[in-house]
This record gives structure tokens, C-alpha cells and sequence, in this order.
């Protein structure tokens, strides 16, 4: 069985427990085994059925309430199974949802570390820069370089703390072990998306 997330910029397989990523663009393989997939991208699903027409969408499994309208299917995966915590995901886009008493009490969307970093050389290209991960939160920024990172990891930083009093934060995707080291009531679960995947089949063995 391979389960596949199908996300904004890329599929993300897991197979036989081991991840491999391939850019929208690139050619889907074909495989042999049982695909099982979630996808928030209609174009791309198209693409990996044509190569691979036994792949199976999970979506009308997925039992998942909430009030939130235009919840992304991988988003919902991922807080599937929680209760009272913060889900982080930490991809193209920063995903942050509040899980209380096992309810989606909705969330909000920032901007991902590398989308950051590709708007500021817009406004100028004096503020193109190499992101360093030991900037110091701690101390006002002295030079325009630690001003950008200080900023914007501030901005994603700031207003997850907000809503995490009290509550333990699970981070995920790309950026999800870097951000997690600034919370101290915070764990990284790579396979977070892909280990809720397959307790979703497994609830439902008709499709396992």
C-alpha cells in the first residue's frame, strides 16, 4: 500500500515507510501497489490517476465536523484524532488549527518561511538574503539582514503562542521541525498527515 498527499507544489508519497517527493511538474510514476491518497489540488489528482487509475481518493472516508468553511482535506487529516492542541503545519503555507474537547475551533493561514523569503526582493533587491537559522529573537536586529528574519519569524511565531496557551502544539510539514524549537510545549511529527492516512483506511477496512 503507498499513501500519496497531494499538496499545492507537490505529491509526497510514502512507500514502504520511506517519503519521496515530486514537484507537480514532474512525471507521476506508474506503480504496481494500491494507492491511497488526499489531495487539495483537483488538476494534479487528475494527473496521478491517469498514470495510476487503481489510486484511491480517502476524502468520502474522512469523518471530520466542523464549522470552518473551506477546510482543506489536509488539514482536516491532519487534526483528525487530536484533542485540546494546536496543529502546525508547516509547508508552502502555515496551516495553524485549535483542537478543543475533540473540536475544530477553526484557525488561520500564514504565509510559509520560503514565501517569505521570496516577497521581500520584491518590494527591493536590497533585501534579498540568505535565511539563517540561529537568528536571536531575543535581541532588536542591527543590521537589515537580521531585520527581515527577525520580522518574519516574529509574524509566524507571535500569534501561534497566542492561541497555544495551556495547549501542546504538534508541528508538521518541511518547516515543522525548525519552527518547534521555539515552543517549548511542542513536538515534530513528520508522518503526522500519513499516520492519521492510515488510521482513516483502517476504520474503514472495506477499503483496506
Amino acid at each position: 500500500m503507498i499513501l500519496c498527499d497531494i499538496g499545492n507544489t507537490t505529491y509526497h508519497f510514502l512507500i514502504k515507510g520511506k517519503h519521496k517527493k515530486y514537484f507537480l511538474d514532474e512525471k507521476v510514476p506508474k506503480f504496481e501497489d494500491e494507492i491511497y491518497f488526499i489531495s487539495v489540488n483537483e488538476k494534479a489528482s487528475k494527473k496521478l490517476l491517469k498514470k495510476n487509475p487503481q489510486s484511491k481518493n480517502i476524502n468520502k472516508f474522512l469523518n471530520f465536523s466542523t464549522a470552518y468553511q473551506g477546510l482543506g482535506i489536509d488539514r482536516a487529516v491532519a487534526c483528525s484524532f487530536q484533542d485540546n492542541c494546536v496543529i502546525v503545519d508547516a509547508g508552502s503555507a502555515i496551516t495553524v488549527d485549535i483542537i478543543e474537547n475533540a473540536q475544530h475551533q477553526g484557525g488561520f493561514i500564514l504565509l510559509g518561511l520560503q514565501r517569505f523569503k521570496k516577497s521581500y526582493p520584491k518590494i527591493s533587491k536590497k533585501l534579498k538574503f540568505d535565511f539563517e537559522k540561529n537568528i536571536n529573537l531575543d535581541k532588536i536586529p542591527l543590521c537589515t539582514k537580521d531585520a527581515i528574519q527577525y520580522a518574519m519569524l516574529k509574524s509566524i511565531i507571535l500569534p501561534i503562542k497566542e492561541v497555544s496557551l495551556n495547549k501542546n502544539i504538534i508541528f508538521t510539514g518541511g518547516d515543522g521541525e525548525f519552527l518547534s524549537k521555539y515552543f517549548e510545549n511542542s513536538v515534530y511529527k513528520k508522518d503526522l498527515i500519513f499516520e492519521n492516512m492510515k488510521r482513516i483506511i483502517d476504520a474503514n477496512n472495506c477499503i483496506a
